[in-house]
């Protein structure tokens, strides 16, 4: 597969796979507030995986549109990064994931803008003002529930111990990735590791968390297609309908 095919569907797969586990929450959500928000996040990842889809097919050239790539492919064909699969857990889980993952997300695409691919520098800047909210709203409730109670500084840690041997894998280059960087399409991976580990360590220090050592092992494969069982439930779900009846249509 082209290596900028491949660098769009890792794109896309982030975005799509962390939409699906965050539309579990809808109806769910500790509060009003909080179930129409993380809703609205849910949509807007979602709408950049259509782009980051639609340029993807487009390229391959191979008769598949966003469709068949969310629905039509199995969890090995899957390229997005394992900390998006793991359980939304309690709610310090799911924001503790949100914000590793926005963090991350929100220096990845401010550098797209500047691609050399004119396509991918207009889709990151037309998503750019929907991650920038994303990062603020997620960094805002770690402070508030690691500075909380007893109760939910005690979740919000563990979430940050437990998910934090995910957290790296986005700056674990191969070789598809080091083509976009040779290509001047995206920016590197020291430069985006740098930048998150200072806003981490920032917004940890306010919400009086411990930050896990920087040098710890972390998990990869996920972006070569190996994932945990998580992967399969979410694809079970997420591609049951077309699944059961192809081709099906509104």
């Amino acid at each position: 597969m082209d290596d900028k095919v491949n660098y769009l569907l890792r794109l896309g797969d982030n975005a799509l796979i962390l939409s699906q586990q965050l539309s579990r929450w809808c109806g769910k959500g500790p509060a009003l507030e909080e179930d129409m928000a993380l809703t609205n996040v849910a949509l807007d990842l979602l709408g950049q995986t259509r782009l980051w889809y639609d340029y993807a097919a487009e390229l391959e050239g191979a008769g598949r549109d966003e469709d068949a790539l969310a629905f039509l492919r199995d969890a090995h064909e899957f390229k997005n990064c394992l900390l998006l699969e793991q359980p939304n857990g309690n709610y310090a889980d799911t924001l503790m994931r949100q914000f590793y993952f926005d963090t991350w997300h929100y220096f990845l695409i401010e550098g797209l803008t500047r691609s050399a691919d004119p396509r991918i520098a207009a889709i990151a800047e037309k998503s750019l003002k929907e991650v920038t909210y994303h990062l603020r709203r997620s960094g805002d409730l770690i402070v508030r529930l690691g500075d909380g109670t007893d109760v939910s500084h005690a979740k919000t840690q563990a979430a940050a111990n437990a998910l934090w041997m995910y957290s790296g894998e986005v700056f674990a280059y191969d070789t598809v990735d080091e083509a976009m960087v040779a290509a001047g399409i995206a920016p590197a991976a020291a430069d985006l590791r740098a930048q998150w580990l200072a806003h981490v360590d920032e917004v940890f220090t306010e919400a009086t968390l411990t930050m896990p050592p920087a040098d710890a092992w972390m998990q990869s494969g996920g972006k070569q297609g190996r994932h945990s069982e998580h992967l399969g439930y979410i694809l079970a779900e997420m591609q049951f309908l077309q699944r059961a009846y192809p081709g099906a249509t509104w």
